[in-house]
């Protein structure tokens, strides 16, 4: 109390000094040392405020405010503290700029493709020769492709860091990983068509330019020739685009943030869009149990009253009136009376809870038996009770006492049932009497009613009351055990918080969907174990293991008190519920599943999170989710989607957006691919054997809007179905187009070309016309052309329907109708196919086509549909030379460097362009390794004569400050990688660790390349070796 006293006369003059504060501003801490008091802990926090402030009064006293009041809310004081401290909230994080987002978007494989294709093309369409000058152009192009192969180190450190911090940070999605290697793949068989379309034209050319005619060589002659060769090279540059997938990329922004629009109406709000489709491959979930498995709200669930155990909430009939009235008035005046139920907040809600849970149960007990308890504290208010024995965890129970107007008392009792009925010498029977209570059936009453209840993870609570006479003297109300003793039992209630009822259900899909679910609580073990029982989560018989974090920890550390991957591997695949779990626990189980080498695949992890300190673990899953509700901001900034109802259904919804998207991509690239087969082995053949292709510029437009933008919308938007569910996750090996695929891609294919090839050659017959080929070249649009292009077109726009299944399925219709956006884009194409045949014209190269040959080409597009039919009965087993594409990156393909914990996620698209480079270091590696073996030579050699340094030589470069070529660390060369960089200076002084490869190849042995800018290395005489080393690099 003294010190009290002398707090309070210590603060006499806060006010004073608040009023001071408001003129000088002059505060006795600075926010450097608050900063610097906020970053210690526990003992050393305590004893700094003890050296520097005294105490927690003193620093109040330095920043001029009270510790009960607070600050005194006068503008100006809070304006001036505003200035000093600043401001009390986190910045928003800066959005990207449109300019950043573009940059980012062009960074994309395909896009890289298709930009090099489209300069090559410009430049050629404007370069007119000059005789003799086609040497030299050749070698600046080479030098040109050497531009960007610059050395690692180039900058200065400054730069590097600067560099660094600008990095965008890399997806670590499957699904961009397994289309940048199909995109490169495609790219690659592009690149060989339109060489060997080049090649046969530059062949067929000479051909029959110097051998059949047999002219010669005339230098006057040479730029009409070079003109020939930039035309057939232009059209192998169209060959090459048309191979390209271009929509590749739009499907998948489509794909992805139709979903992500569509997934906030299921209660799932993205933060991170590659979240979407990786939660498509989850194989397990880590939920929290209370509030996502669990209602978050304590209810009473079953009941033992008038000595029967009723399994359910009984009906008011079924209780005796007195026994009713006894439990309404005994739980309205024996809770706080700031627990209350009040309405909800939304239409449709459940009513929210205030105050503690347990009476919260209680009081929602006599809701459920249609009684109002607030009616009861209307008549008794809290300062009409007599006595109140608060609830403490000693005693376990509460007690509070009511006088009557006949002066007579009566108390009523709640707590944990064992100690209550302990207590209870009577219980109310059946038809509402009192009767006496033997220790013998408290004893039965334990074990049917009590330990059942426990089994089952109720927490059992025992309502009692008794009476007080009138005309006995007073009792001792000091001396509560005298008081609380003789009681007479009312009930015996069982609480639970309970399982959401749509949960046991969304746990059985997940499961037969391949994913295993497992509860980390903070929980007891036995509630915990029930819990996941009623969920689904544990079956009886099962050899599951349930483990509290003790237990846990003790078993993954080795002797010296460190985990050890290979312990956590022996318990997570048999793991389904961790109890009485730290957020370091949830962490490390997180962590350890993803580092697990145990099962095939890599398992991809999804974590529930609610609690600040479940940061760490929601970064480190693959997919981290949010609560939108009992969540912190902490959490929901670490988190990649966040529920909005903190509902675990809501989990499964995104796990089939995700199959969702992975699937409408596969539909799509099945799609397309069709179309770029067909459309690249026209173009080849038909410049090969016609020398002018059978389409036309402006309709491969068309065609490349339908195939590319307008089918990308069609089948990206498909909504996804409960058949999603039946499957195992892809994984990330799995190749995004199937044997099935590609039976289907080539199969259609086939029936493609025998329908334009036949038309091209013989449609001219067939329909009585006159033929378009060799046709003069301002010759006007031909009909026997015309019904090649309606053709092609009519039969994409079906086999666009046929895309629809990917599995093998024969009902292509199978819920069209579903998808508004399909049925519109289709009949859309096919009114403007109409329009651009029928009106079209010159500019589009169409002629008016009749009845007839409409109808036959409808004909021919709708013989796509039956012969996907004929397609779908040949079983895939049976064709062995069918190849998979597309596959995920192998975790042996990836050095180990770019495996190691701090570096972030590999970037896929990167990697596959930085193989080039490799290429070329290797060959810098084989400079190293004969400089190496010189200078081995070189040493012995001019042992004990001068210096080698001071000699000119080609070698002295090895020791050159400007350059050194060092093999201090397995390394990649990476195009803008800088995860080497910092750390270089530190390795140049330490021993080279021995290279883990022995076969001496790039991956491993990857030079490092150190130019150190204090003096310019290009400023080396031209004539020096290391100018020479420089020009050969």
């Amino acid at each position: 109390m003294g010190d009290m006293a002398n707090n309070s006369v210590a603060y006499s003059g806060v006010k004073n000094s608040l009023k001071e504060a408001n003129h000088d501003g002059d505060f006795g801490i600075t926010l450097a040392e608050l900063r610097a008091l906020m970053e210690l802990r526990s003992t050393d926090a305590l004893r700094k405020i003890q050296e520097s402030y005294g105490d927690v009064y003193g620093i109040c006293s330095k920043l001029k405010t009270s510790p009960n009041e607070g600050l005194s809310g006068n503008p100006a004081d809070l304006e001036r503290r505003e200035a000093v401290f600043g401001k009390n909230f986190i910045p928003p994080k800066k959005p990207k700029t449109f300019l950043q987002l573009v940059w980012e978007a062009l960074q994309d494989v395909t896009l890289i493709i298709l930009e090099i294709a489209a300069i090559v093309s410009l430049g050629l369409s404007f370069y007119q020769p000059p005789e003799g000058d086609t040497a030299p152009k050749a070698q600046d192009g080479a030098a040109m492709e050497m531009q960007p192969l610059k050395s690692e180190d180039g900058g200065d450190g400054d730069e590097k860091d600067k560099k660094k911090a600008n990095l965008p940070k890399k997806e670590k999605s499957v699904l961009q990983g397994k289309l940048t290697k199909l995109a490169v793949q495609i790219g690659k068989a592009g690149l060989l068509m339109s060489a060997v379309t080049v090649i046969i034209l530059v062949l067929y050319f000479v051909i029959d330019t110097f051998w059949v005619q047999k002219r010669a060589w005339l230098a006057e002659c040479t730029p009409i020739y070079i003109q020939y060769f930039v035309k057939f090279f232009i059209i192998g540059v169209t060959v090459l685009v048309v191979a390209v997938p271009e929509g590749l990329p739009l499907a998948v922004t489509i794909s992805l943030a139709y979903s992500v629009k569509k997934m906030m109406k299921d209660n799932n709000l993205v933060r991170h869009l590659d979240a979407c489709e990786t939660m498509g491959n989850a194989t397990a979930i880590c939920s929290d149990k209370t509030g996502t498995l669990t209602m978050n709200r304590m209810t009473v669930v079953q009941a033992y009253i008038n000595e029967k155990h009723y399994k359910k909430v009984p009906e008011p009939e079924a209780i005796p009136p007195n026994i009713l009235s006894y439990l309404v008035t005994g739980i309205s005046v024996n809770c706080a009376y700031t627990s209350k139920i009040l309405p909800p907040e939304k239409e449709g809600g459940l009513p929210r809870h205030v105050g503690n849970k347990t009476e919260c149960a209680l009081l929602g007990f006599l809701l459920d038996l249609k009684r109002d308890y607030q009616d009861v504290r209307n008549e008794i208010p809290e300062e009409a009770l007599y006595k109140v024995y608060t609830f403490n965890s000693v005693r376990k129970s509460m007690s509070t006492v009511l006088k009557n107007s006949d002066g007579s008392y009566r108390i009523f009792s709640k707590g944990a049932s064992e100690i209550i009925l302990k207590k209870c010498f009577k219980i109310l029977s059946a038809n509402g009497e009192a009767k006496v209570f033997r220790p013998r059936d408290r004893d039965d009453i334990v074990k049917t009613v009590i330990e059942p209840m426990a089994s089952e993870g109720l927490r059992t609570i025992c309502l009692a009351f008794r009476d007080f006479p009138a005309g006995e003297p007073e009792p001792e109300w000091d001396n509560e055990n005298d008081i609380v003793t003789g009681l007479t039992c009312i009930a015996v209630v069982g609480i639970e918080d309970p399982v959401r009822p749509e949960v046991p259900d969304a746990i059985k899909k997940c499961q037969r969907a391949g994913i295993t679910v497992r509860m980390v609580t903070g929980d007891n073990i036995n509630t915990a174990r029930a819990i996941a029982t009623k969920c689904g989560i544990l079956h009886p018989g099962e050899d599951f293991l349930c483990l509290e974090g003790k237990d846990f920890n003790r078993r993954i550390r080795n002797e010296k008190g460190e985990i050890e991957q290979e312990r956590i591997d022996k318990i997570w695949p048999k793991l389904r519920v961790l109890a009485r779990s730290s957020p370091t626990d949830k962490h490390t189980l997180v962590k350890g599943i993803i580092d697990s080498t145990v099962s095939e695949q890599r398992q991809v992890v999804a974590v529930t999170g609610d609690g600040t300190n479940d940061g760490p673990a929601l970064k480190k899953a693959d997919v981290g989710f949010a609560m939108g509700i009992a969540g912190t901001d902490v959490a929901k900034e670490a988190s990649d989607i966040i529920l909005t109802d903190d509902n675990f259904t809501s989990i499964v919804k995104a796990v089939m957006w995700g199959r969702n998207v992975y699937d409408s991509i596969s539909k799509f690239l099945q799609f397309q691919l069709t179309v770029n087969v067909v459309a690249v082995i026209v173009a080849f053949t038909g410049a090969c054997i016609t020398q002018d292709s059978p389409l036309k510029a402006v309709q491969m437009l068309w065609v490349n809007l339908i195939m590319d933008t307008l089918a990308s919308l069609a089948l990206a938007t498909e909504p996804p179905t409960e058949s999603l569910l039946l499957r195992k996750p892809y994984g990330r090996n799995k190749p995004l187009i199937s044997r099935t695929m590609m039976k289907n891609i080539l199969g259609h294919a086939f029936y493609q070309l025998v329908v334009v090839f036949t038309l091209l050659f013989a449609g001219e017959k067939f329909f009585d016309i006159d033929s378009g080929r060799n046709a003069p070249l301002h010759a006007p649009p031909s009909e026997h052309y015309t019904i090649v292009f309606n053709t092609f077109v009519l039969m994409q726009l079906f086999n666009e329907i046929n895309a629809r299944k990917i599995h093998g399925e024969r009902n292509v219709f199978e819920g069209i109708f579903n998808n508004a956006i399909f049925c519109t884009i289709v009949l859309g194409t096919f009114v403007i196919q109409i329009i651009i045949v029928q009106f079209g014209g010159k500019p589009f190269s169409c002629s008016e086509l009749s009845v007839e040959q409409w109808l036959w080409s409808i004909f021919l597009g709708m013989g796509t549909l039956l012969w996907g039919q004929l397609i779908s009965t040949i079983p895939t087993s049976r064709l062995k030379f069918l190849k998979e594409a597309g596959h995920g990156t192998q975790k042996e393909e990836i050095p180990e460097e770019e495996l190691a914990e701090d570096v972030e996620e590999i970037d896929h698209a990167e990697r596959e362009l930085r193989r080039g480079q490799i290429l070329w270091f290797r060959g810098l590696n084989r400079i190293q390794t004969q400089i190496r073996v010189v200078n081995a030579f070189r040493s012995s050699l001019y042992e004990g004569l001068e210096k080698p340094e001071s000699r000119s030589s080609i070698h002295n470069f090895m020791t050159h400050p400007e350059f050194r070529i060092e093999d201090s660390e397995p390394h990649i060369p990476l195009i803008d990688d800088t995860d080497a960089e910092d750390d270089a200076p530190t390795k140049r002084n330490s021993s080279p660790p021995p290279s883990p490869n022995k076969n001496n190849n790039a991956v491993d042995s990857g030079i490092h390349l150190t130019i150190e800018m204090n003096k310019s290395a290009t400023s080396s005489s031209p004539g020096s070796p290391l100018h020479s080393l420089e020009t050969s690099l």
